[in-house]
């Protein structure tokens, strides 16, 4: 199986849960990888974070420039017009990393999907489509771009779906966090909206709630 590049970490031997973490626009696998220490990650739970690597791809907002990107963003009006079949490329290489830590002795339902920005965008997709049931999702500063024309997998309807926004985003408006959380609502997910006090970024409030929030998952 030919992984994208990535990174990976583990907070004690023999993982037994992994959670892949998808970065944003622009930024690597390398973008999340240091906030794992702070994360407070209880000592008895041993985890696998894997970190992959966008390819880099020209970006039609950013003049066409080449730069890591998880698909194509056409324009920045609120609805985001993307590159779909980039996207939903991107979720496949990302269940090739499910379905190898499958192989490796992890159990499907200790695998949580989490992104930031595109990489939110593209954990929609892979974890709402996925055909085994997983342990979570945790979408960050995002938005639900395929909401659309995704295949959903009713598997994955009873799994936690975290939802976190900067109050103050002026890149992804918190509108688009809210429009998530409402259709998933709609639809009878477990969905949980947080909002903080800040743009697009994380925040230390935000990165003990989310331990805390996978510490309950994986205990």
């Amino acid at each position: 199986m030919n992984l994208l590049p990535h990174i990976e970490l583990e907070t004690a031997p023999n993982p037994t849960a992994t959670i892949i973490w998808l970065h944003g626009l622009g930024a690597d696998g390398n973008d999340f990888a240091p906030i794992v220490p702070e994360l407070g990650i209880p000592s008895d739970i041993a985890i696998r974070f894997i970190f992959p690597h966008a390819p880099s791809i020209p970006v039609t907002i950013n003049n066409g420039m080449v730069m890591p990107a998880w698909y194509d963003i056409l324009d920045m009006s609120i609805d985001r017009k993307v590159d779909t079949k980039q996207l939903k490329q991107s979720a496949a290489n990302i269940i090739d990393f499910i379905e190898n830590e499958i192989s490796r002795g992890i159990a499907n339902e200790k695998i949580i999907i989490a992104g930031f920005s595109q990489g939110g965008a593209v954990a929609f997709e892979v974890a709402l489509s996925y055909p085994k049931k997983l342990a979570g999702l945790l979408a960050m500063s995002t938005y639900f771009a395929t909401r659309d024309s995704i295949d959903w997998n009713p598997v994955n309807q009873n799994i936690p779906v975290e939802i976190h926004h900067g109050s103050f985003d002026p890149v992804v408006p918190p509108a688009l966090g809210q429009a998530s959380y409402e259709l998933l609502k709609s639809k009878d997910y477990a969905v949980n909206l947080k909002n903080y006090p800040m743009e697009h970024a994380v925040c230390a409030q935000q990165i003990r709630d989310i331990g805390s929030w996978i510490g309950g998952l994986l205990a």
